[in-house]
Parts: structure tokens; sequence; C-alpha cells
């Protein structure tokens, strides 16, 4: 508020007779350079320095129409709440006087009475809807005054009040629209600036390629589409088969989202009995069942100001779908066994590897809740479909596996890599995973990965790299009748047979060109063709 606008309203507030239609009309006009806030803020000083009235609030409705708010506060009156006056006025559209007792005895609406408190009980209680006064029917808000019942029948005959309210409602108006309009340059801007947001998501998802792994332009696309799950505050539904880094992904969005400095809890909602469930996700009070000898929070209020992760929601009992529901749409949640309501602010992401829509369509799962789940849906790749991404991963998983285990680090061999890619995985990235582990686990120190270390083999399969270990060169019929691709099986084997014989040499390119019966440069040459590293 400009300075003369708050010189006039205290000089105002000091006079005991009140500054009359004039005086009112100038401090207010004062204020056309100011917030619509400034303006309720210093009308409501004039009414009270003018009118002797103990108390004025002005509330301003939203833009939506759905509830009313005070400034400074952080007030919010629900207009479908009649537990307060001010829906009462809104809905009807004229005023509404009654008397603090009454008031307090039948509107128990906590931040109404709260409102009220400090006032005396013999005063009463005027409601007035405001809207703008130039033909728009445009509503404003609503005003509401306390004091002696005389001076609040007097307003409603006093034509200075009257054109005062008039002069109110169009000024905030004006304001009002003034504002929207600088808001409108100030998303315009806004809408500028995010031309270069390209570049900026692409920076950020560059980041976030050290924790999901892989160059696959399916892996591309899930990365860009983290990054924007992660700007909004949009519940997110990750969907995928089991394996595929839900878990990872999840915690990606929390760690590049606003509420990255909060709690992130997990939890699976198929690895807990469904008695459990309930007590794990909303907490419970003393008392509350058997056993239950103390008070204890849920992943719910830990996750307040964070993010809160459900793995297998396709899982979850539909009693706790229903409950779930409500703390998304209301951030409101009751523990077992509490006789008042909590609030809490969270992010949630859910996951499930589950179709949801069949559990839908068979009653096992709520329509309504999966649409508020999916507002943000994520489909994770199989690892099927982004084979190119099996030797990074794998080279990371061994990288991983050396760390944890204190070990010298170690390599794969091509010949491994080949086999890797051409494998089937049912359990995608995790099952690679479990498979690279054990494979470091069967590989001695100072050695690579060969194919005989990974687990699975036929044992068709390992006979035959036996018997190319000893340079036989004999394949047994069984053996050849599961070669598919002749040249394939034959890269194969010269690589096998290449690489066994410079590891007997210790990698002396002249002694196994030898043994060979082919010139050391031959051998250099198909060392580089067959990406093998010749030591």
């Amino acid at each position: 508020m400009g300075a003369r606008a708050i010189d006039t309203c205290q000089a105002m507030a000091g006079q005991p007779t009140g500054p009359g239609l004039d005086g009112m009309a100038r401090a207010l006009a004062l204020v056309e350079s100011a917030s619509p806030a400034e303006l309720r803020e210093c009308a409501g000083g004039i009414l009270q320095a003018s009118h002797g009235l103990a108390w004025v609030s002005c509330l301003y409705l939203d833009g939506s129409g759905r509830w009313l708010g005070s400034d400074g506060d952080d007030i919010r009156f629900d207009c479908d709440d009649f537990r307060h006056p001010y829906a009462h006025a809104i809905r009807q559209g004229k005023p509404l006087r009654l008397g603090l007792a009454e008031a307090r005895s039948r509107l128990d609406h906590p931040a109404f009475q709260a409102q009220v408190a400090a006032l005396s009980g013999d005063v009463h209680l005027e409601v007035r809807p405001l809207r703008a006064r130039d033909g728009e029917r445009e509503w404003l808000g609503a005003m509401g005054v306390a004091g002696k019942a005389t001076v609040l029948e007097g307003l409603g005959e006093d034509p200075e009040f009257a054109a005062f309210e008039s002069l109110l409602c169009r000024l905030w108006a004006g304001l009002s629209r003034h504002q929207g309009d600088r808001h409108r340059e100030a998303r315009l801007r806004q809408s500028l600036a995010q031309l270069n947001d390209g570049a900026r998501r692409q920076a950020l998802a560059q980041r976030l390629a050290d924790d999901l792994l892989g160059a696959s332009p399916a892996m591309q696309t899930l990365r860009s589409q983290v990054i924007r799950a992660a700007e909004t505050g949009l519940a997110v539904l990750l969907q995928g088969e089991t394996g595929t880094g839900k878990d990872r992904v999840a915690r990606a969005i929390h760690r590049f989202s606003a509420r990255a400095e909060g709690p992130f809890l997990a939890i699976n909602c198929a690895a807990i009995p469904e008695s459990l469930l309930e007590s794990e996700l909303f907490g419970h009070a003393k008392g509350a069942f058997s056993g239950a000898d103390q008070a204890r929070e849920g992943l719910i209020s830990q996750a307040d100001g964070g993010t809160l992760f459900l793995d297998e929601i396709g899982d979850m009992p539909l009693p706790l779908q229903a409950k779930l529901l409500r703390v998304l749409e209301s951030g409101r949640y009751r523990p077992l066994g509490a006789s008042e309501e909590r609030q809490a602010d969270l992010r949630l992401v859910a996951a499930t590897h589950q179709p949801l829509r069949e559990r839908i369509r068979d009653q096992r799962f709520r329509a309504d809740l999966y649409y508020r789940l999916g507002q943000f849906p994520l489909s994770l790749p199989p690892l099927r479909e982004r084979r190119e991404d099996i030797a990074q991963l794998a080279e990371a998983f061994a990288v991983d596996f050396c760390s944890r285990e204190g070990r010298d680090e170690l390599g794969i061999t091509p010949a491994a890599l080949r086999q890797l890619r051409q494998r089937d995985y049912p359990g995608n990235v995790r099952e690679l995973k479990n498979l690279i582990d054990y494979a470091c686990a069967m590989t001695r120190p100072g050695d690579d990965i060969e194919p005989m270390a990974l687990p699975g083999l036929t044992e068709v399969e390992d006979s035959d790299r036996q018997e190319g270990t000893e340079g036989s060169g004999g394949q047994s019929a069984e053996s050849a009748s599961q070669v598919h691709d002749l040249r394939s099986a034959l890269r194969d084997y010269e690589a096998e047979l290449i690489r066994q014989r410079l590891l007997l040499f210790g990698g002396n390119r002249a002694l196994a060109a030898e043994s060979l019966g082919v010139p050391k440069r031959t051998l250099a040459h198909k060392c580089r063709q067959l990406e093998l590293d010749a030591k």
C-alpha cells in the first residue's frame, strides 16, 4: 500500500466521529495502484474507525468460485461448507445477520470460530456478499462485520455505507483485473523463457543417465519423461514388467522434484499382510488393537513434505484403496483408532506390473483411484526392447559387484557379451544383475567373465566350450544340431580359441600365432576384428 493511503487510514482511525463519505472515498482512491489485498485492509480499517465496528473481515472469492480466502493467515472457507456464515451469504446472494451467541452454537467451523473468539458475546454479526457494481455481476468475495445490533441495523439504512461499499467493489474489481493483466504478462514472459527449457531438461536428463542407465531410444525417452514428471506435483503411476527398475525411477522423480529435500518413503503393498498394511500406511493410536501399546506414525505422516512410493499397488485391498483415494483428493486421513483427522502434504508415486484395467473389470481395483493415480502415467520398457543397453548394464553391474566385494575390477569378454545379448530376460534388468553377480563370483581374480561363468548354460554348450579350450576343433552331432547361424558359430569358436591360446601364452601374440600356424600380423588383425582384448 502507498504511504499516503496508510497515513490517511491511520488518521481516520484516530477520528472519533469518523471521516465521512468524502474522506473514505479519498482514502480508497489512494490505493488504486496497490493490490486488492491492500485495498481490503484499508477498507476494513476505515469501516472500524468510521462506524465503531468491533471487527471487519474481507474475504476474496477464489477464481474457481469454490472457496473464500483471507489475506495473511492462509484461512480458506469452502463455499459448500455451511458450517460457516460466509457460505450461506454467498449461496443466497444476500446479507446474513445473526447474534454471536447463536453463531457460536450453530456454526462449528474451526476457522470461523477462531475468527470471532476474541469478540464479546453481546455483539451481532453480519456477512455481506460483495460483487462488482459495473453490470458484470462479478463476484468478488464477502465482508464480515461485527458490532452492536443498533449499529448493524443502521448500516442497512446508511446511504454513506452503501456508497462506500459500491466504491470498494468498483476499486476491488478494477485492481483485480489489473492484477490479472500483470499476471498474464508475467506468464507471457515465462513462456518466452521456457523456449530454453528444452536445453535445460536435456541437461537434467543427462544427469539422470547415471541412475537410469542406457543409451537406447527407449531409455532416452524415459529419462525425459521422468524430468517432466518431477517438475509437476502430479501423482505418477509407473507401469512395467517386474524387474524393469520402477523403484529406481520413483527415487529419480523424487530427487529431481521440488520435494527433493523432503523424505522418500517406500512400501511394497504385496509384501505386507492386509491386516498390517493399514497400520503401516496410516499409523495407529495407542490401544487401537491388541498389541498397540503405543501410538505409531504411519508412512503417510512420515512422508509429509516429501514423496511416498507405493510399489505393487495393484495388490492393495479394496477398503484401503478408498482411504488412499481420500488422501489423494483432500490430503486428510485418520490413523487407526484415532478420533481426529490429520493433514499430510505429500507426492504419491505408485507402481505395478499388473494390468490394472483388467483388475478394474474384475472389480478388484477402484476405477476412480486408477484415474487419480494415473495423472502422469509412465511405462517402463522391458529389457528385450532395449538389448543395445545390455553391455553397458552388464559392465556397470560388474563394477558394482567388485566395489561391494572389495575385488579388483574385471571385464567381460566379447563372447560373453554376445551370449548375454541373445538371452531372454523375463526378469528384465533385475535378472541381468543377478546373472552378472553370479558370473563375477565364479570368475577368478585377474580374469574376465567368460561365457562358461554365466549361469544357465546347457551341458551341450558347456561341452563345446571345453572342446574349444583343448583345441580339438571337433563338435558332436548333438552340439552341431544347436547351430542355426554358421557364420556366428564360427566367429564365436574362432574368438574363443584365440583367447584361450593368448591366455595359455600369457598374452604373447608371437607364440600364440605360432601355435595356431598363422602369421603374427594375421592374429593381430583377427584380435581387432573379433574385439578381443589381447594382453
